[in-house]
């Protein structure tokens, strides 16, 4: 571990603090809440929510935001969380051919028997078996273990 990623990690830990984690659970509950709204939430001014937002992205605790899908289309989409053994000589080209599948929302490095978790969604029970039998018939997957995500209770 070289000095600078010790010093990198030790700037990004200072930076958090019980207020940022407050702002940060509110812009997970929703990114596009107004600053005036944080504000108010975290009984800080305007300009002070503004500069913290704002060294969070400078120092990459926030990389970035993005579309949650809500409503009806939501509550129709199929999810499965599909763990995945791969051929280690494969990994590479596994990973890649994964984020080549739209339907792969998040691919996770885990231990265990498995090597990968892949979040897959779909819109229907027949495109996610097709999207699992793409998975399976990738070069370097050696088997694969799906779990259907039957309801979710909360998402942060």
């Amino acid at each position: 571990m070289s000095y600078d990623f010790i010093k990198m990690t030790s700037q990004v830990i200072k930076v958090i603090g019980n207020k940022d984690q407050k702002l940060l659970m509110l812009l997970r509950q929703n990114a596009r809440t107004s600053i005036s709204d944080l504000a108010r939430a975290l009984s800080l001014s305007r300009s002070t929510v503004q500069n913290r937002i704002a060294r969070l992205e400078n120092s990459g605790v926030i990389a970035g935001y993005s579309v949650q899908l809500g409503g009806a289309f939501s509550t129709s989409q199929v999810e499965a969380h599909v763990s995945i053994k791969v051929m280690q000589k494969l990994t590479a080209r596994t990973n890649s051919a994964l984020d080549g599948i739209s339907q792969v929302s998040q691919l996770f490095s885990v231990s265990g028997e498995y090597d990968l978790i892949a979040i897959v969604q779909a819109q229907s029970l027949e495109e996610l078996s097709a999207v699992l039998d793409e998975i399976g018939n990738l070069e370097g997957v050696e088997r694969t273990n799906s779990a259907v995500v039957l309801e979710t209770r909360f998402r942060r």
